[in-house]
Parts: C-alpha cells; sequence; structure tokens
C-alpha cells in the first residue's frame, strides 16, 4: 500500500504485513520527522468502498463516529527514504550510476581542494575521516555525507560546533542538493553533482 505523510504529502511504499495485525501504526516521516497515523486496510468496515485520496480524510472522520477502532499501541516507527518520483523506498546507501559526486573545500584552511566521493558514506572531520580537514574548529569525527542513489543526505556526528546548513545549524539528518553549501567547523564545503562524461 502507499501512504502518504499527512504534513509534506511525502509518499512511501508501506508493506501490509507490518501491521502486525493492528488496525493502525503510528510512522515518524523520514523527510519531515512528522509522526502520523495510518490504518491497517484489513481493519476497514466490509461494506466501505475503496475511496478515493481527495475524500478518504472527511470519510474516514465519518466511519469513526459509527464504528469503534480499538486504541492503538504507541509504536512508532521510522518510515524508510523515498526515492523521488517513484513512491518506492530507497533500501541501502549507493552511489548513483552516471553521475560523479564531490566536495569542494570553497572556504578556511584546505580551500580550494576538491574531494571525490566514491563510496556511499563519507565522513568529515580533523582525524580518522575519510575526508580530512586541517581545521581546528572541526571535530574530529565532524560531519558525515550518505549518498541513497538520487538522494543525497548530510549528518553531523554529534560535532562539538555543530554542522551549518544555509546558515542554520542540523539536528537531524538533512538532504543535499547539487551546489550546496555547508560548514564543518571554519571550512565551507559545496556539494557538487555532475554527469560523468
Amino acid at each position: 500500500m502507499i501512504i502518504e505523510c499527512t504534513n509534506c504529502h511525502s509518499k512511501y511504499q508501506y508493506d501490509e504485513d507490518r501491521f502486525e495485525r493492528k488496525p493502525s501504526k503510528k510512522i515518524k516521516c523520514a523527510k519531515c520527522q512528522t509522526v502520523f497515523e495510518i490504518h491497517n486496510p484489513a481493519f476497514a468496515a466490509p461494506e466501505a468502498k475503496p475511496k478515493s485520496d481527495v475524500d478518504s480524510t472527511a470519510s474516514r472522520h465519518d466511519d469513526t463516529q459509527h464504528r469503534k477502532i480499538p486504541k492503538p499501541q504507541e509504536t512508532t516507527e521510522q518510515s524508510p527514504l523515498p526515492t523521488p518520483g517513484t513512491g518506492q523506498s530507497a533500501i541501502k546507501p549507493q552511489l548513483p550510476v552516471g553521475k560523479r559526486l564531490s566536495l569542494a573545500i570553497i572556504d578556511g584552511p584546505d580551500a580550494g581542494s576538491v574531494y571525490r566521493i566514491e563510496k556511499p558514506r563519507v565522513t568529515i572531520g580533523r582525524a580518522n575521516a575519510d575526508l580530512t580537514l586541517n581545521d581546528t574548529e572541526a571535530s574530529r569525527q565532524h560531519a558525515a555525507v550518505e549518498v541513497r542513489d538520487t538522494i543525497y543526505l548530510l549528518e553531523d556526528l554529534g560535532s562539538t560546533n555543530g554542522t551549518l546548513l544555509d546558515g542554520r545549524r542540523i539536528t537531524e539528518t538533512t538532504e543535499l542538493v547539487d551546489k550546496a553549501e555547508f560548514v564543518v567547523g571554519g571550512s565551507t564545503l559545496m556539494f557538487i553533482v555532475t554527469d560523468e562524461s
């Protein structure tokens, strides 16, 4: 079944077996972190016909006045991240085919150097990182860029000074776009996506 976030309207493929015979479940949207409730179609009233997306919220409201829905247990699970345009879940980190991904250091002690991303998860920091910065303001393991085909994610690894994207400190894994600039310590990096020649 396809489920949709009530806040940002991201769509996800959801396996009905994951309801574990419960009438409903709480899901956390991977994109905007909103917790919303989804209902098991197996528990729908037998006379109810499939409804379109437009009137489902109104009619679901009417249904609840005529029948008692057992109170769901508080089980919130993280929904898988969607792959844009398909409604399918991106299963595991992987590099996209036909794209070259790079991190260019545009400000800071290492300004001018470019790092080519050649694996799905790259750590950035002062020591023991895939991309090592000569930056005393950066933590040893400061941030990570994770690639899930055409979805690019930036994560702060609990750094002292934080990771800034568009001037704001990120508190959770955040999606990156081509030419996005982010700050690690005293260094500004740009994430670049180009087509393979």
